[in-house]
Order: C-alpha cells, then sequence, then structure tokens
C-alpha cells in the first residue's frame, strides 16, 4: 500500500477515506508522515514497540491494551490500514458506538466477549497505578459489577457494559479522543 514510497497516491488516500470516512486527505498524509517515521526499517509495518514513540500515547498507562487493538492479527505488526482503520476509532468525530466498542476491547483482555472481576481489577490497577490500595480496588470492581451486571452472570458483556457507560454519565464525545492536527501522529 504504498508505504515503502515517500507519499502515497491520490487513489491509495482515497480508498483509505472509503475505509475511514473520518479523515481527510490533509490528515491521512500528516498520519503517513508519522508512520513513515516510525517505519524506520521501510517494511511497511511498525512493531507494537514503535507505539512508544507517540506522544499522545506514550505517557498513557493504557498504552499496552490500546496497542493489542491496534495489531489486529496479533503478529505483532501494524500497517498503515490498520493503522488508520484504529486511529478512526480514536477521532473526535468518531461514532459514539464505536468508541465503546474499542474501549470495551480495552477492558477484554482476553478477546472472549466478557469483562471479568479481574480484567475489570487489571485495568483499574493499570490506571491508578500505586494510588489506591489494593482494598480499594477491589471495592471499586465489586461496586461496578453490582451496578453493571444486570443478569448477575459474574462478568459483563458488550451491552451490560455500554448501558453502564450510558448510566456513568461519562462524556463520550471526548472519550478515547486524539486530535490529529495538534499532535505529533
Amino acid at each position: 500500500m504504498g508505504v515503502n514510497k515517500s507519499t502515497l497516491r491520490t487513489e491509495e488516500i482515497e480508498e483509505i477515506r472509503e475505509d475511514s470516512l473520518l479523515f481527510t486527505q490533509r490528515e491521512i498524509k500528516k498520519l503517513y508522515k508519522r508512520f513513515k517515521r516510525l517505519d524506520k526499517e521501510e517494511k511497511g509495518s511498525i512493531n507494537v514497540e514503535d507505539f512508544n514513540q507517540i506522544p499522545e500515547l506514550s505517557m498513557n498507562p493504557m498504552l499496552p491494551r490500546i496497542i493489542s487493538i491496534f495489531d489486529v492479527n496479533r503478529d505483532g505488526q501494524v500497517n498503515f490500514k490498520q493503522f488508520v482503520k484504529t486511529l478512526s476509532a480514536f477521532h473526535p468525530k468518531a461514532d459514539k458506538t464505536d468508541k465503546i466498542k474499542i474501549l470495551f476491547k480495552i477492558y477484554d483482555i482476553n478477546n472472549d466477549g466478557f469483562i471479568t472481576r479481574d480484567e475489570i481489577e487489571t485495568i483499574l490497577t493499570m490506571m491508578v497505578g500505586k494510588n489506591l490500595t489494593k482494598e480499594q480496588i477491589s471495592s471499586i470492581v465489586e461496586e461496578t459489577l453490582n451496578e453493571a451486571d444486570v443478569n448477575g452472570k459474574g462478568k459483563l458483556d458488550y451491552e451490560d457494559f455500554k448501558a453502564s457507560i450510558g448510566k456513568s454519565g461519562c462524556n463520550t464525545e471526548n472519550m478515547l479522543s486524539i486530535s490529529i492536527h495538534n499532535s505529533e501522529l
């Protein structure tokens, strides 16, 4: 897909825009430049470790989970199309449902379609680090499950999670948004 060249052809940009209608031609070109800088070996893909070089992501304690979403085929490599497609969910104008799906995937560590008590605890620990005790984290996890697990399964499916996000009053407009205009991306 033109990654080993210095620029994208118009047809390639349009093909990418069809997959992700949120990005303008200018944004796709900017993303491509950033991708090229990350693809130091010029092999048309970047290693998942290269995501540490993206300032907007490198400081995020959830980086390992975010990376797992980019690496859709679990081979440790992300091509430009995967890069843009995943970033489209982080676009400020991305659909609320797409953002909630990405957030669900972040929590669903083992990719089984459910979020368990252990997964919530793992994610919460990643987010708060040592700022809360293990007991405080366990209490939050228990409260979260009690409120969100409407069928008493002991775990959350996507519908439980989506309903919980809706009830929580989260500002989904800004949730998981990265501005392409003002960033190094």
